[in-house]
């Protein structure tokens, strides 16, 4: 097996991938991909995009919609499965678990303060969480149903210390 890594991968964070690689001895080399960030020489129409959570997928589902869609739509015209393999950890391990997770940014914190009123009185106010409009884990479960159905892709699920196994059999390879 040869596995083609996406140039545009950082080297950094892709590190402990290609030491599993190594360790498995699959040949990899480093070229850019039209759509996606891993394949194999095998079997080209099957194609890996990573993710490194869940807050990656939800910016891309929802600040980059268009372009994600438009790579959807690219890998399905040219008959190419594309997986979206989301590195989150051992609490997700399906699009159901999604529906559960709680985005970071649904909440912010608002700081302690001290006001003056009118009269140049001082008092404090007291901060606290204040809900935002992010996207909750139920409709960023339902936007990854809907592509699933929509454009043929796949979202599968892993921990960090598991991606380049994952990638491995993923694409075809033994483990």
């Amino acid at each position: 097996m040869t596995i083609q890594i996406d140039s545009r991968e950082k080297a950094r964070a892709i590190k402990k991938i290609v030491a599993e690689f190594d360790r498995q001895r699959v040949k990899h080399y480093i070229s850019k991909l039209w759509t996606g960030d891993y394949m194999s020489l095998d079997n080209p129409r099957v194609i890996i995009d990573r993710k490194q959570n869940l807050s990656e997928i939800c910016a891309n589902v929802c600040q980059g919609h268009d372009r994600f869609r438009r790579e959807l739509v690219r890998a399905q015209e040219m008959g190419i499965k594309l997986i979206i393999l989301i590195e989150h950890g051992p609490d997700i391990k399906s699009i159901d678990d999604v529906a559960s997770w709680q985005n970071p940014r649904g909440k912010i914190r608002i700081p302690d303060k001290i006001e003056t009123d009118p009269a140049g009185n001082e008092y404090w106010i007291a901060g606290g969480w204040r809900e935002t409009n992010a996207m909750t884990g139920e409709t960023l479960a339902k936007v990854m149903q809907t592509q699933e159905r929509k454009y043929g892709c796949e979202f599968e699920f892993c921990e960090k210390t598991q991606t380049g196994k994952r990638i491995i059999e993923l694409l075809g390879g033994d483990t």
